[in-house]
């Protein structure tokens, strides 16, 4: 699977300031793959190392952290000599073995010429980090992997020619109609499948929904089983209870999260630490209430209402038990039709929002005026606020999006929808270029 995300990591190599790395992501996302493709790819060998369940392994750490001694042991483990500068060290679930953390420490301080990755699932690296002396804090380089973005979907359905052609457009060209419907296509497939590597291979080599849903399925039996292998005991069932009602809040026409809707009697102090795992665990993204926009956007925010979506939106899809069969438009079964219509918008939302993630390494806000008006997301693209507002079909009207632009007199405006690209001030951008919303965002400025 061929990832984005490998530009990034061979900047990370080449930096002269280099420290160890530590690669997060939620489980499933694709980081030990990637690392050794990486280490495959760009050094002589690579040294893989997996520290759960591996006693011998942690026990390397347990002496002492002198980096020559355990690149010595680790040597003798693998049976094969590591090399400063050649070899790829590659420490996976390292949120296992607190010590192994605390050692990259000294190999920043004291053995800089070792290339060491680490992976680990958000949830253990978060609790490791929280309130941990072991932790190697700005000793490390940090780094997150997200599920694939709809490019890498392309690209993983043998797609290059065509991604290289949307890379290439101009910002003000619109789309050749020959590719919008085949475009369209692809994006409801990717509705279906999310960006889990392995639910998008099985996607690809099979085109079997069953296949694709089992894998999903597994994938969120094994994130509950993170919850209670790394989540502290008394918020591992609040936990379980928050995931499950985030796409039920969110087929709601008020999409704000409740925390007496979770279940009823409890109250936002019960819940709130055990969304917070969540949320650090990067599961699901918070996207806050602004009051108005300005810079820093956190600042004008309203921590107390906010919605919560997930971090794929496949296993938001699986998890709604919304049928493939609505999505692909395989279905004459018109009270289907009708359920979905009302789910359709949340979707795309979720869709949006996590292109967002990925190219931004944040969370945007959203913006809502009394019970006026509400445009789904605003972000800051350098020193522009920019409101985005998202429709699942062909649409041109949105007037919440015009009760913004009335107010604050934004520079752009994104209408992200299935309609071609057009306009300037208010810009259509379709759905599935999401990932480079950047690119139409800055367009006018040179």
């Amino acid at each position: 699977m061929q990832r984005m995300f490998c530009d990034q990591l061979l900047a990370w190599k080449n930096h002269p300031a280099r420290k160890p790395l530590i690669l997060k992501g939620v489980r499933q996302c694709g980081k030990t793959y990637l690392l050794k493709e990486f280490g495959r790819s760009n050094y002589d060998d690579a040294a893989y190392f997996n520290f759960e369940g591996n006693e011998a392994l942690q026990n390397v750490f347990e002496f002492d952290l002198d980096p020559e001694r355990i690149i010595k042991e680790l040597s003798i483990l693998r049976e094969k000599q590591i090399q400063p500068e050649k070899t790829l060290l590659i420490f996976d679930e390292i949120q296992f073995c607190s010590r192994a953390l605390t050692s990259l420490k000294y190999f920043y301080e004291n053995a800089p010429s070792y290339h060491i990755v680490c992976a680990g699932s958000l949830l253990g690296v978060a609790l490791s980090a929280h309130g941990s002396t072991s932790f190697p804090v700005g000793k490390v380089d940090l780094m997150t992997l997200y599920p694939m973005n709809f490019y890498e979907f392309l690209l993983a359905n043998g797609e290059k020619m065509l991604c290289d052609y949307l890379k290439n457009l101009s910002t003000k060209e619109a789309v050749s109609e020959t590719f919008t419907e085949k475009l369209e296509i692809y994006l409801r497939n990717y509705y279906i499948t999310g960006g889990m590597p392995e639910v998008v291979e099985t996607w690809v080599r099979t085109k079997n929904i069953e296949a694709v849903e089992e894998i999903q399925q597994k994938i969120l039996d094994s994130y509950k089983l993170d919850f209670a292998k790394h989540a502290p005991p008394k918020e591992f069932a609040k936990m379980s209870m928050i995931w499950d009602s985030v796409p039920v809040q969110l087929a709601r026409e008020n999409q704000k999260f409740v925390f007496s809707h979770v279940k009823s009697g409890q109250r936002a102090k019960d819940l709130e630490e055990a969304m917070e795992w969540l949320i650090q665990a990067g599961l699901i993204y918070r996207v806050a209430k602004i009051t108005k926009p300005g810079i820093p956007l956190s600042a004008y925010s309203d921590l107390s209402y906010f919605k919560l979506y997930f971090a794929d939106i496949g296993l938001l899809r699986k998890t709604a038990k919304v049928p493939a069969e609505v999505i692909i438009e395989r279905t004459n079964k018109n009270e289907l039709k009708d359920i979905y219509k009302e789910f359709k918008g949340v979707l795309a939302e979720n869709y949006v929002l996590c292109e967002l993630v990925n190219l931004k390494n944040a969370v945007p806000f959203y913006w809502r005026s009394e019970n006026i008006a509400e445009v789904d997301f605003i972000a800051q693209f350098g020193a522009d606020i920019v409101p985005i507002e998202v429709k699942a079909d062909h649409n041109s009207k949105s007037k919440s999006l015009d009760v913004y632009r009335k107010q604050y007199n934004p520079r752009i405006s994104i209408k992200a929808t299935m309609n071609n690209v057009s306009g300037k001030e208010v810009k259509f951008v379709p759905l599935y270029l999401a990932w480079k919303l950047d690119d139409y965002i800055v367009e006018d400025k040179t």
